[in-house]
């Protein structure tokens, strides 16, 4: 009896430690354990799309796992913003986001699905000027636009995805800086703009890399400058940076890739160093810079001080277009 008793009071202490084996087995499990899904809130095709196909291509390895794209557009990228900030916070769902993601919804009025604070930033992946791109023949650099401007007294017309949207913020960033006005209207995208310029109906338009690009390819609009903060971009040398003329007429975009809050440190760590080294493969290099984008690093605390910094210069003048 009494060596039962004792046998069945070594079994209960074991229990607890037997109970907690499975779970310290988990904490201790590789990352990543199972495929990664990258999500992508932009429509399959698109430039961006196209980038972190190309990018998740070049982790995979690093990471040891498949790297899946899931693509959820909608709501000016709301909708997947807000599906990787409740995903489980373990690192296995991470955001390819843009500047309307991180920078320019949260500073809007309206309640939106998610909250900055909701997601972890990893690394920054590329930043990107827009262009400003005027119809061909009606100037061929930054001197001939001002001076048409200024003599259609405000009367020109300019495209954008909506008043408080980056490609509108970056027009008023340059028409300050220069002097002069412009008549805003508002379209859906950068399709229809581009369409518009070439046929002739639309001035300027204030684009991305991708659709500028476009437009000086089919020799229906000069890009007469970009509004990039660093060296110009190689695939137009002869286009200058605004910054050029003054340091107040820089204005660019970014794609940064951000898991759910409260993912762990060390998985943050490990996808930061995948994604930096992926990002240094040449075919990847190339393409972005053939788009219009340069190519960035750092650690997910410089991707969270970028933030902080974009957030802050925008905050007064995107409070401003949302009260117009």
């Amino acid at each position: 009896m009494r060596r039962r008793s004792i046998l069945g009071l070594a079994s209960a202490a074991l229990l607890p430690s037997m109970l907690a084996r499975p779970a310290l087995t988990r904490a201790a499990a590789p990352f990543p354990s199972r495929p990664v899904t990258m999500v992508v809130p932009f429509p399959p095709g698109g430039a961006t799309d196209v980038a972190a196909r190309t990018l998740a291509e070049k982790m995979a390895p690093l990471l040891g796992q498949p790297v899946i794209i899931d693509n959820k557009p909608g709501a000016q990228t709301a909708i997947g913003a807000d599906a990787v900030a409740r995903a489980e916070p373990d690192g296995h769902t991470m955001l390819m986001a843009s500047g309307t993601t991180m920078t320019l919804n949260p500073l809007l009025p309206e309640k939106l699905s998610y909250r900055a604070e909701d997601l972890a930033p990893v690394a920054l992946v590329t930043t990107l000027p827009f262009g400003i791109v005027v119809r061909k023949g009606l100037a061929h650099d930054v001197a001939s636009f001002v001076a048409l401007a200024k003599s259609r007294n405000g009367q020109l017309n300019y495209g954008s995805n909506g008043p408080t949207s980056f490609n509108n913020i970056a027009a008023i960033t340059v028409m300050e800086g220069l002097g002069i006005r412009m008549q805003e209207i508002s379209y859906r995208g950068d399709a229809q703009q581009l369409t518009d310029l070439m046929a002739g109906t639309l001035d300027v338009i204030v684009v991305g890399g991708s659709s500028a690009l476009a437009a000086l390819r089919a020799d229906r609009g000069t890009i007469i400058g970009w509004t990039g903060e660093k060296e110009r971009l190689a695939v137009t040398p002869d286009v200058p940076n605004f910054s050029e003329l003054g340091p107040n007429m820089v204005c660019q975009t970014h794609f940064g890739l951000l898991v759910p809050a409260r993912t762990p440190r060390a998985a943050v760590l490990r996808l930061n160093e995948a994604a930096l080294k992926g990002m240094q493969a040449p075919e990847l290099r190339d393409r972005l810079l053939k788009e219009g984008q340069y190519v960035a690093d750092g650690s997910p605390d410089d991707y969270a001080a970028y933030l902080r910094r974009d957030a802050d210069r925008w905050r007064d003048l995107v409070a401003r277009l949302a009260k117009a």
